[in-house]
C-alpha cells in the first residue's frame, strides 16, 4: 500500500512516517549509555505508527477512493 487515495489516508500516511522517525530516535536514546527508555515507550510508539497504518486505509475506504496498491516493475502515476 503505497501514501495516497483521500487528503486524510495521505495525511494519515504522513503522520505514520513521522512516528516512525520519532521511534528511531527513541530506539538511538535507548542505546545510548546512562539513557532510560521504558520498553513500553518503545513499544507504545510502534504500535502507534501501525494505527496509523491502519487508519490510512480506513479513511480510503471510508472515502471509496481506495488504497494506492504497489505493484512491481511499474512506476507509479503511469
Amino acid at each position: 500500500v503505497l501514501p495516497g487515495g483521500h487528503p486524510a489516508s495521505a495525511h494519515l500516511h504522513v503522520t505514520r512516517t513521522v512516528c516512525r522517525r520519532a521511534e528511531r530516535l527513541i530506539v538511538e536514546l535507548a542505546s545510548h549509555e546512562g539513557e532510560h527508555v521504558s520498553e513500553g515507550a518503545v513499544a507504545y510508539v510502534n504500535r502507534l505508527s501501525d494505527f496509523f497504518f491502519v487508519a490510512s486505509r480506513w479513511a480510503n475506504a471510508w472515502s471509496g477512493a481506495g488504497d494506492v496498491l504497489w505493484v512491481p516493475g511499474k512506476t507509479r502515476g503511469a
